[in-house]
């Protein structure tokens, strides 16, 4: 079902860029208490969950999966993780392989139809605690993530529901679209956290008979075609993007599952978002006029605003998982 969303954007952030920047770089972190955990998986590899600290032993369990070289650093990251704890669920991210401040341990690492982590996450929390009701909320590149898992497997009993917000849909099409104007300076800025982290592979690479030209890489097509579709087993990027968009697939969901977008937002055209006869009936997409990518900042005046998102999605939350 699709749905207008009732999100009203700030006077004071306008625009599609202020709604994404202001609460995503200026915004101060969350003092957050955490425990780490190391997850090891069936491949040889790993990657890293952290646990908001607190709250009842019992509680439903929130799994947040960010969004393309995020982290629990990423504002919109921790700020849910603690509107989440003091709801009163259990909250963890798991990060994607080399995301949480430690290179992972093989060449591949991750992309935007990599489900097979979270999947196995999912897996080992449900064996710890067969009776603990289960949700996953996934931003942008997680957003397709999840949606895909949940498509793939539309019987799946893991999770109750799911959350997906600022979705790249289409992924060549978004590939294509942040290539130009000024979304070409997010493109440049998780470009240099990338090779950031290409650059600490290169050995990886190597040992996959991979030797790119790091410092050549623009943009996320060249990035794909160089790497992400060689690693992990696709022709080149269009023949991945093509198995991995999201928005062909949400007509199989079974799950319960709210999508939250912006038409506005500067990663992807308006038409990106999948059509109401696309959606399954077990899928609500919510979709604003405004917002931008993973903004969503409302409210009358800058001393007080209202981020939409950790206001809705907790009360979403209420609705499949009560306390």
């Amino acid at each position: 079902m699709l749905k207008r969303s009732d999100f009203k954007p700030a006077w004071w952030l306008s625009n599609r860029h202020l709604q994404t920047i202001v609460p995503n770089i200026l915004r101060p972190q969350p003092d957050l208490a955490i425990r780490r955990e190391r997850i090891e998986l069936p491949d040889g590899d790993f990657v890293d969950a952290d646990w908001v600290a607190g709250g009842r032993v019992d509680a439903p369990i929130v799994i947040l999966l960010h969004g393309l070289e995020g982290s629990i650093k990423s504002r919109y990251a921790g700020w849910m993780l603690k509107k989440l704890s003091d709801a009163g669920y259990r909250a963890v991210i798991m990060h994607s392989r080399s995301c949480s401040g430690e290179i992972n341990r093989l060449p591949q690492s991750y992309h935007s139809g990599q489900t097979r982590d979270f999947e196995f996450f999912f897996k080992l929390l449900k064996e710890r605690e067969p009776d603990a009701p289960l949700a996953a909320i996934g931003y942008s590149l997680s957003g397709n993530a999840i949606l895909k898992w949940l498509a793939d497997n539309p019987q799946q009993d893991l999770l109750v529901t799911g959350v997906a917000v600022s979705v790249p849909f289409d992924l060549k099409a978004c590939s294509e679209f942040i290539n130009r104007g000024f979304s070409k300076v997010y493109q440049a800025h998780l470009m240099l956290k990338m090779k950031k982290t290409a650059r600490a592979k290169r050995h990886l690479f190597e040992q996959e008979g991979l030797e790119p030209d790091i410092a050549s890489l623009r943009t996320f097509r060249q990035f794909d075609n160089a790497l992400t579709a060689p690693l992990h087993g696709f022709a080149d990027a269009d023949d991945y993007y093509a198995r991995c968009s999201s928005r062909p697939l949400v007509r199989h969901i079974g799950t319960p599952t709210l999508i939250i977008h912006a038409k506005d937002d500067p990663f992807m055209s308006p038409a990106t978002p999948p059509t109401d006869d696309m959606l399954a009936d077990a899928v609500t997409l919510e979709l604003a006029e405004g917002g931008g990518h993973v903004g969503f900042v409302g409210g009358r005046w800058p001393w007080q605003p209202r981020y939409y998102l950790e206001e809705r999605i907790p009360a979403y939350l209420r609705e499949h998982l009560p306390l």
